[in-house]
């Protein structure tokens, strides 16, 4: 029997609530059982990719308005963990967003930098409402 298992997740628009999506994503990563890799490191991975997620939906896309919220998606279908976060924002070009500066002050970009380089396809697109950022680990 394959693995499936879908998570839906909706919070306020608070950066409180980081810590708590990311150990969702964390303990689902340890919980893989086809997972051949090293989970703890993985685990790690997925918590960085959703906090990082989470906090450009609310610092930038939601512009930390308390009024809107962030919805989570993980879900493990076969070989692969999805993850999308929902925004209500206006959105940017992923494509357009230039290379982070890690030796200046500026840490604009760092966060899908470090999304690009842990998942295996990432994408941002419109949707009805708002934008979703959907990222995919390949498990096998």
């Amino acid at each position: 029997m394959k693995e499936k298992i879908e998570v839906n997740i909706q919070v306020p628009n608070q950066t409180r609530y980081l810590g708590l999506i990311g150990k969702i994503g964390e303990d689902m990563a340890r919980a893989l059982k086809r997972y051949q890799g090293d989970r703890e490191e993985l685990a790690y991975h997925i918590n960085l990719v959703l906090t990082e997620a989470m906090a450009n939906a609310i610092r930038h896309a939601n512009e930390g308005d308390p009024e809107k919220e962030v919805h989570i998606t993980i879900a493990i279908r076969d070989n692969s963990l999805s993850i999308r976060v929902f925004d209500q924002g206006q959105g940017f070009d992923i494509c357009e967003l230039p290379s982070p500066d890690f030796k200046g002050l500026n840490e604009h970009g760092r966060g899908v930098y470090i999304i690009r380089a842990l998942m295996d396809h990432v994408s941002y697109r419109r949707m009805k409402g708002g934008h979703v950022l959907e990222m995919i680990k390949n498990l096998h």
